[in-house]
């Protein structure tokens, strides 16, 4: 089908341009601001899941709507069988600019050739600590941290770019920050911090746990003098910096305290089929009765630009507003 050329905005005049789809809510982590080891959790059976044929005709409805960047996420992306299958076909639809996996990298070190090889374009590897026991700690105990960073240099020698993400809490890894930075620095990876969210339900939330990326950015800048740059491109949710050495950059995600929803051009679809238009959603748009339907992508990509065009959604900026808000859980939708 043609592509949108229009630009299809929400109720704030943003456009959609990215897409992170999930193929799984199982993970097998249980970080303490996603999946608390604490809580018990009841997972899609396999047959409720997206097949690869309706993930890629929702993904097609997106990039007719002006999708340009596509995310695949979980979960844990990897513990999906035969990704690399589900990659190349997203890697063919006319539009998509950009291809990308989010993962934990436990199971890479196996797939990275099968990832790249379909025409993954770039791998964003979730690594919290670089301390085995506080890797684990943030991880539920389930961190095995060699076959992540063998993952991680897998992923690299396929030339794949590979950024971290590492989310912080004050108390807990913040003592991480310097050797996460040597490590970016020494393996030339980018590195981004992102605060500690109230995303979900389920992680005990405080502000008295995040540390705030100014503050961040002030210890970095003690040990490896930066100076900021500016966004590689709009919506871009990372603040960067580059090191005055000229040894890389890293990147900061200020949700909390630097909320940036008035440049968010980000949508979700759960592995089930929910559309969300916000990380922080009540609820969201079940998508997958149109997949049975004749004409689904044209039928599903109507019902996204209804969707996007009525979007109002601004939680960050109204997060001390004091109204309680029930929000899905970050695995149930794919961060």
């Amino acid at each position: 089908m043609e592509r949108d050329n229009g630009a299809m905005k929400d109720s704030f005049g943003r456009t959609i341009r990215d897409l992170r789809i999930s193929v799984t809510d199982r993970c097998n982590y249980r970080c303490p601001y996603c999946m608390p080891a604490s809580q018990k959790y009841n997972f899609l059976p396999m047959n409720r899941l997206l097949s690869y044929d309706q993930i890629e005709t929702v993904a097609r409805a997106f990039v007719q709507c002006g999708v340009e960047k596509l995310r695949i996420t979980g979960g844990e992306p990897l513990l999906r069988k035969n990704l690399h299958e589900l990659v190349a076909r997203l890697a063919q639809i006319d539009g998509v600019q950009e291809l990308a996996l989010t993962t934990n990298a436990h199971f890479l070190a196996e797939q990275a050739k099968d990832l790249k090889d379909a025409g993954l374009n770039r791998i964003t590897v979730s690594l919290d600590a670089l301390d085995p026991e506080m890797a684990a700690r943030m991880s539920g105990g389930r961190c095995d941290l060699p076959a992540v960073l063998r993952g991680i240099d897998a992923a690299a020698s396929q030339g794949l770019p590979v950024k971290l993400n590492a989310v912080l809490k004050k108390g807990e890894n913040d003592g991480e920050i310097i050797p996460l930075i040597e490590y970016a620095r020494a393996h030339g990876h980018i590195i981004r911090f992102i605060e500690f969210m109230d995303v979900g339900n389920l992680n005990s939330w405080d502000m008295k746990h995040v540390i705030p990326s100014r503050d961040l950015v002030r210890i970095v800048n003690e040990t490896y003098p930066c100076e900021p740059v500016g966004p590689n491109y709009f919506g871009e949710v990372a603040s960067r910096y580059r090191f005055r050495d000229g040894k890389g950059e890293f990147g900061v995600i200020s949700s909390v305290t630097q909320p940036f929803c008035r440049s968010c051009t980000r949508a979700r679809v759960s592995a089930k089929g929910v559309m969300y238009t916000c990380l922080f959603a009540s609820g969201g748009h079940d998508l997958k009765p149109l997949l049975e339907t004749e004409d689904p992508e044209n039928r599903l990509a109507a019902e996204i630009r209804r969707i996007w065009g009525a979007r109002a959604d601004r939680y960050s900026e109204q997060r001390f507003s004091g109204q309680a808000v029930e929000k899905v859980e970050m695995f149930e939708m794919g961060g």
